[in-house]
């Protein structure tokens, strides 16, 4: 065979573990935006460099910025082989891509197949996986069984996905996936959300591991996590699928909620910032009282009523409204949150007919 060979994402798309490294050629601001799931960026030309070979086809002439680039991806592609792939032994097998025309990655998969590596180039590039991802995506959601677990805030309805599978079950966790808890408060300090682009490349990744006979387990979730749209088809599966539906003890709930969001304990002034954000709902006069909790430090007392009257009520209102099995959702009564409880209710949603000590089911 040739090399370096040329390959439709279509044909690997279901086994990219073939490849020992799929490596993103682009710069990195393009990679960060989104990439290949699994894939390593080495830029042989990084975003600075694009701008100067960019400026130089502007005000000098096309023959110029080419010499330029072509030095530039030379040097950039000599140091990648002297560094991180200075040891690969003769029957590795990267796969190369870049944006779309296959100028970038083309450069380096010509010099590592001269090398003697049996190395791909994806043809289309990133392109033509995003339109694979477009494509697919829909139809791989409408695949899954769907179950979906519901819950007012703080009952556990994450953790719970958590003791699902490490009980064997399929999960797609959007929260972790989106890097949000999904609420005006569901931010992490020091963290930072995906692209929406990346978001679904996530998703889609997820969705091709699992197995389509077999229940995939999701939280209810409005359809924004934080700024990031879960995609319509997914949305609209989990609406129609089957719930179960977890209880929690007010206390437990203050507890989690706490223990969640311990971080607005240091950055008070950052919870007060945020509950401005809900002023527009229930009027400065409330917003202000809330405030005030947090200036007292009461955030027992501050939880409690925002369960009560902004987080319980707005639930309610939506679970009714969006998933069509919600009424028909089995109940699991949760007793507390510890590790032996979680793993005896999630052994228990997943074999209702055998009720555990630690839940009550109705």
């Amino acid at each position: 065979m040739k090399y370096p060979e040329l390959i439709q994402f279509t044909d690997v798309a279901a086994d990219l573990t073939r490849f020992d490294c799929i490596i993103d050629a682009r710069s990195e601001s393009e990679f960060a935006e989104d990439h290949l799931p699994g894939a390593i960026n080495c830029p042989v030309l990084n975003d600075e460099q694009r701008i100067q070979v960019g400026t130089m086809y502007k005000q000098v002439g096309s023959f110029e910025a080419k010499r330029l680039g072509a030095a530039l991806v030379a040097a950039n592609i000599a140091h990648y082989l002297q560094t991180q792939f200075q040891d690969k032994p003769r029957e590795w097998r990267p796969l190369i891509y870049c944006w779309r025309g296959g100028n970038r990655s083309g450069s380096m998969a010509h010099i590592f197949s001269k090398i003697g590596w049996p190395v791909a180039q994806l043809q289309g590039g990133y392109k033509a996986y995003r339109q694979h991802v477009n494509e697919h995506l829909p139809t791989l959601a409408q695949r899954m069984q769907w179950h979906v677990i519901c819950g007012t805030t703080g009952s556990g309805k994450s953790r719970m996905l958590t003791a699902l599978n490490k009980e064997g079950a399929q999960i797609l966790d959007l929260e972790h996936l989106a890097c949000h808890k999904g609420s005006v408060l569901g931010l992490t300090p020091g963290t930072q959300q995906p692209s929406q682009k990346q978001f679904e490349s996530q998703i889609w990744s997820a969705l091709t591991q699992f197995d389509p006979s077999n229940t995939v387990y999701v939280e209810a979730e409005s359809k924004k996590v934080g700024n990031l749209r879960v995609p319509e088809q997914l949305m609209e599966a989990m609406r129609a699928a089957p719930c179960t539906t977890l209880e929690l003890d007010m206390p437990h709930r203050v507890s989690l909620l706490k223990e969640e969001y311990a971080h607005f304990q240091s950055q008070p002034e950052r919870l007060i910032e945020q509950l401005g954000y809900l002023s527009q709902l229930h009027g400065n006069h409330k917003i202000n009282a809330w405030k005030q909790l947090v200036i007292s430090e009461q955030l027992d007392a501050l939880v409690l009523s925002l369960l009560r009257e902004h987080y319980d009520p707005a639930y309610l209102k939506s679970i009714n409204n969006n998933f069509k099995q919600f009424s028909a959702a089995q109940t699991v009564h949760l007793q507390d949150l510890t590790p032996a409880s979680m793993t005896r209710t999630a052994r228990e949603i997943l074999n209702p007919t055998q009720p555990s000590t630690s839940s009550t089911m109705r």
